[in-house]
């Protein structure tokens, strides 16, 4: 694997500490802004919802530079996104920080995507894509429960500080390592938006709305769930954390390598198993070893369906991924939101907190159901998963851009 994917990788692993880091501070925030589990969980919707509509945006934005120089920039904002989160002196700035970081966040992983998968053979470019999302999930084995035990045991502003800190390396490691390349050619709106009309591409973006929504449901809720149901210390969160970033890498890294040869029925195991591990956890969720255990099959099966939803629009999107890699970015996040809020509903009607499983479960059920839905359509109509377009550019082989 070329150098560049690991600038890419320590850009993705910053905004995957801010983007997961507020589960295990939920608790304290509210206290400290004297609001409400349901309402502080709006920082999670406010950050996801920023993600669905910068992911667009500052792509569009982003096709006057080259793809390394929209990179700076954008971990340029993610840094001062979490600046001013540390810095807030009210809940309203600190959401308003939330969405200034999460506006970053598709861009990078949308472009970070495309880059990543230009820098190798085409046999090998969801592995490339899963290994930048390895930052992202060694974020939660590592800078989260980090994160969260520093906000827990110094106060939660000094996360966001240390977060900052880490878009900096980012930063770095973007200008060091990722290669210069010329502005894209060929990247204008119509194009781009010309990639929509796709029915596979929208059904792809939907499979990642619901898919991932249903682990946010489950996860947004994890702190109050874990220390009020389940009975665990608030200071065992830093733990359940890390064996759930310990699921999210392993499996990452288990899509990204089945993607490549059998996409549709990784997708159809990991949605399948998702769903059911879901409704199981609001079982488990009364036994310590049970709830462990089960955070970790989410995490993993979760993660699983990254690098192949992540390809299969990609592949769909012939000859202007940009923006689509963008947008699908954005629905993982889309579906952050929608489930963080359903999640926060039903705990406010007095259904409890182990009530958002269910929605999770309802969630990456319909998901499956839409993954089976693109696979007759292809079979059906003899479709090829990659039609390479005449004017698509020519992959980069495997040996290029190493360092």
């Amino acid at each position: 694997m070329p150098l560049a994917l690991l600038a890419l990788a320590m850009g993705a692993f910053g905004i995957g500490t801010t983007e997961f880091v507020i589960m295990g501070l939920l608790p304290d925030i509210a206290a400290d802004f004297q609001v409400s589990i349901p309402t502080a969980g709006f920082l999670v919707t406010g950050y996801a919802l920023g993600v669905v509509l910068g992911a667009p945006l500052m792509t569009v934005l982003g096709a006057r530079f080259t793809r390394k120089r929209m990179l700076m920039v954008l971990m340029g904002l993610f840094i001062v996104g979490n600046v001013v989160s540390a810095l807030a002196p009210v809940f309203g700035v600190m959401l308003a920080g939330r969405v200034i970081a999460s506006l970053a966040h598709g861009a990078f992983f949308g472009i970070g995507s495309v880059v990543a998968a230009g820098l190798v053979a085409p046999g090998k470019k969801a592995g490339a894509i899963a290994t930048m999302f390895t930052g992202l999930t060694l974020a939660n084995v590592v800078g989260v429960p980090l994160g969260t035990f520093v906000g827990q045991s110094a106060g939660w502003r000094l996360t966001f500080f240390v977060v900052a800190g880490l878009g900096v390396l980012g930063l770095l490691g973007v200008a060091k390592l990722v290669p210069e390349q010329p502005k894209p050619q060929g990247v204008r709106l119509g194009p781009e938006l010309a990639a929509f009309r796709n029915v596979q591409v929208l059904l792809a973006m939907a499979m990642t709305v619901l898919g991932f929504g249903g682990v946010f449901a489950a996860i947004t809720y994890i702190t109050p769930m874990m220390t009020e149901t389940t009975g665990f210390a608030p200071s065992s969160v830093t733990w359940l954390l890390v064996l759930f970033g310990i699921g999210m890498v392993g499996g990452n890294l288990i899509g990204g390598r089945f993607a490549d040869r059998h996409l549709m029925p990784m997708l159809y195991v990991s949605l399948g198993a998702l769903a059911v591990v879901l409704a199981l956890f609001t079982l488990t969720a009364h036994n310590k070893l049970a709830a462990a255990v089960t955070v970790v099959l989410i995490g993993g099966l979760g993660f699983a369906t990254v690098p192949p939803l992540q390809k299969r629009v990609l592949d769909q999107a012939v000859g202007a991924p940009t923006l689509a890699s963008a947008v699908n970015i954005g629905a993982f996040n889309l579906g952050n939101a929608l489930s963080a809020w359903l999640g926060g509903v039903v705990i406010a009607a007095g259904f409890g907190y182990t009530a958002p499983n269910w929605v999770g479960a309802a969630l990456a059920a319909s998901a499956l159901l839409l993954a089976l839905l693109s696979g007759a359509l292809e079979r059906r109509t003899g479709t090829p998963s990659r039609v390479v377009a005449a004017h698509d550019p020519a992959p980069a082989h495997a040996g290029a851009n190493r360092s």
